[in-house]
């Protein structure tokens, strides 16, 4: 996929490609990533997302196409030459170690004086909000701590560039969605560019500033998480970042009154007792309702005969009828001409 070039990007891809036996884990890959962005890599398992981020790290070496960090081919570079650092999922800390020792080790490979090293070590804490935590062990931690640890330790020794594989994967949801919040705060702080990997598409519009969606090795959009979401260009962005009604050829021309493939995303579909004025309006019956706490999931089966979902927003003032009592109404599913986004690819 295309993008504009970026000037003196921190990385260039071109061409990336890694192949494992007959399969291409990575097809082709071309791609700009700006100085001080939050850039992500979302895609299902299996997509290439993390082989990519391997490949700039220098675990993998690629099957055809070059590596580039800050101007400079580092294609055939040994991962401890670039100035590149990585957090994985499993945040690799050393048990037998203090967090401050933890947080220090890459400055004691490095050759760093101690009081220096033990200094830069409690700034890095100072920054995660763990300044008093320097003489507890890993074990001593919550998940939500030792993921931060595995943070200050990764920017300690000031990367260029931070690799973030799948990191909060292992919180619980609610200490997930607390350290997405402290995660951007610490990149921009910071200003160091973050690529970070995920398969949760919440995660990736969240913090993002660009994000590159992958499908079978090769990126199939590449955007803002406003263009991502609003304006996906193929069936499978629109269904895998969040959730569309795709209408095909046939049921496009019959329902939207246009030809091609087309999505309309569940929150810009009303539902009316009778129909109004909208431009495109269908009749059909509510088949299941899904209370999800802020919004209810209604599931309608149209007439014409196409699923679909449309999102309804809870309100304190709404009466407190129970979602199985709607089990069978008759509705008329609207939506406006501006919610219908045509896709290029099926």
């Amino acid at each position: 996929m295309q993008q504009e070039p970026i000037a003196v990007p921190a990385i260039r891809l071109t061409g990336l490609t890694k192949s494992f036996g007959s399969v291409n884990a990575v097809d082709g890959v071309d791609l700009d990533i700006a100085e001080g962005e939050f850039f992500s890599m979302l895609g299902p398992s299996g997509s290439g997302k993390t082989t990519v981020l391997r490949l700039i790290a220098g675990f993998e070496q690629p099957t055809a196409g070059t590596v580039q960090l800050r101007g400079r081919d580092v294609t055939g570079t040994a991962p401890f030459d670039r100035d590149v650092n990585t957090v994985f999922q499993d945040y690799a800390l050393f048990p037998h170690m203090t967090v401050l020792e933890n947080v220090a080790y890459g400055l004691r490979v490095r050759g760093v004086k101690k009081a220096e090293r033990i200094a830069r070590a409690q700034e890095s804490l100072d920054a995660v909000r763990l300044s008093s935590y320097g003489a507890r062990k890993p074990s001593e931690l919550s998940g939500g701590q030792r993921q931060r640890v595995a943070l200050a330790r990764a920017t300690v020794v000031k990367p260029k560039v931070l690799l973030l594989d799948e990191p909060l994967g292992a919180l619980d949801l609610k200490l997930r969605e607390q350290m997405q919040v402290e995660l951007k705060e610490l990149q921009r702080s910071l200003g160091i560019t973050f690529i970070f990997v995920t398969h949760d598409q919440e995660e990736a519009l969240t913090l993002s500033d660009r994000i590159a969606v992958f499908n079978n090795g090769k990126v199939v959009q590449l955007g803002t998480p406003t263009e991502i979401y609003e304006r996906p260009t193929t069936s499978f962005v629109a269904s895998f970042v969040g959730t569309s009604n795709i209408f095909d050829e046939t049921l496009s021309k019959s329902l939207l009154g246009r030809g091609g493939t087309n999505s309309v995303r569940p929150e810009r579909i009303a539902l009316r007792g009778t129909p109004t004025a909208a431009t495109s309006s269908a009749p059909g019956t509510i088949a299941e309702l899904i209370y999800v706490g802020t919004s209810t999931r209604i599931v309608v089966d149209l007439d014409a005969g196409k699923r679909i979902i449309v999102l309804e927003q809870n309100s304190a003032s709404d009466d407190a009828t129970a979602p199985s009592d709607r089990r069978g109404e008759r509705v008329h599913a609207e939506w406006a001409s501006a919610a219908i986004t045509p896709l290029d690819l099926p």
